[in-house]
């Protein structure tokens, strides 16, 4: 016979002298592979599933009767602790606003206390409003003079600027920490000294310029604040310059006399949409709709209102902005959540209570 692998001729018995291979083994080997189907090539890795694009909304469900109610009995507790509830109904008031703020359906959550704040303002007091209130007090109590009166004046004034810039970074940071969506805290990690150093170049350029380089020191305030804010380990991104906010502010200074100042609604407006539409998350970035006229309506009924209530209609007030807004910011693009993990900071209530002492604490937060 043949043998089936060599194919050497007159193969005698069950082994071929050539290769040396057991015929009858070889040829059952054989038929084995050829039922034996083929193995299917194996389908390529699959991709990782692309981040959707869509548009995220934020929406306000607070209510203005709610919110008076917990003014009133803030006011009789601080009435009855002479003072002292003011902390704790802050927090209330912070809580309640936070609390009925949403995106996507999912409420933020302010987790700050009224102790806190306290203690903040305990630090506050001591290491700055007291030598501050001497400062100005002292010279007058022991009649140092005229002199010495206005160059006490003039340090107190180089004093609050030191401290502005320190008290922003510092509110921020606290007010940051201690806010949360889906569980996962905010924070700020900008060191303070880069801020001051920002705020004092900033200053120096807009008053040598006679006020022209305000909207880019306003843009890179702005900057500092959103380029340092964390949402759990993920970063915000601000890529605004100002410039192009200049012209605007020129005509505004302007028209200023011609429109009695209504030039200015307008100009907030556009600088509200180009500081938000310069904002960024992830892959997505903040739109903003807001108009110099939807301003305008809305800070004039505030200011009505105001006056019609001799200033009770302050939730109403309050409710109207948080509502205003979340209406006219909206986050579109790409949004992956899945990758966000907490990474929290603690922070004290210093800065938060000395913002206020500047009278810098304003709005919600």
């Amino acid at each position: 016979m043949t043998c089936p692998r060599c194919q050497e001729a007159e193969t005698p018995g069950e082994r071929c002298p050539r290769c040396g291979v057991v015929v009858a083994t070889y040829l059952v080997a054989l038929e084995k592979m050829r039922r034996t189907p083929a193995p299917r090539p194996s389908a390529p890795p699959t991709a990782p599933a692309a981040v959707s694009s869509a548009v995220y909304a934020f929406s306000f469900h607070g209510r203005a009767g709610t919110l008076f109610g917990i003014q009133i009995v803030n006011m009789l507790w601080a009435l009855l602790t002479l003072g002292g509830y003011y902390f704790w109904g802050k927090t209330r008031v912070r809580r309640y606003v936070f609390g009925q703020i949403a995106l996507e359906g999912d409420r933020f959550a302010y987790h700050g206390t009224g102790g806190e704040l306290a203690h903040g303002f305990s630090k506050a007091m001591a290491f700055f409003i007291l030598p501050m209130i001497a400062l100005n007090l002292l010279p007058r109590l022991l009649g140092a003079g005229e002199v010495l009166e206005r160059s006490a004046q003039l340090l107190g004034y180089v004093v609050v600027s030191v401290f502005m810039p320190i008290a922003a970074v510092g509110a921020h940071r606290y007010r940051l920490s201690r806010t949360s969506w889906r569980g996962i805290r905010f924070s700020f990690r900008g060191h303070t000294w880069d801020f001051v150093k920002l705020f004092f170049r900033g200053s120096m350029l807009t008053t040598l310029t006679l006020g022209l380089y305000y909207p880019v020191f306003d843009t890179r305030r702005r900057a500092f604040m959103v380029a340092h804010a964390h949402f759990g380990n993920r970063r915000f991104g601000f890529d605004g310059n100002g410039r192009q906010l200049m012209l605007p502010f020129v005509v505004a200074v302007l028209l200023t006399v011609p429109t009695l100042g209504l030039c200015w609604f307008w100009y907030l407006a556009q600088k509200r949409r180009y500081f938000w539409e310069h904002t960024t998350f992830d892959r997505a970035r903040f739109r903003s709709t807001v108009t110099g006229r939807l301003l305008l309506n809305l800070m004039g009924g505030n200011v009505l209102l105001l006056l019609a209530t001799l200033g009770l209609g302050w939730p109403w007030v309050l409710v109207r902005n948080a509502r205003f807004a979340c209406d006219t910011v909206r986050l579109a693009g790409a949004l992956d959540l899945a990758g966000v993990v907490q990474a929290s900071q603690s922070e004290d209530a210093t800065g938060d209570a000395l913002s206020t002492f500047l009278g810098m604490d304003v709005g919600i937060a």
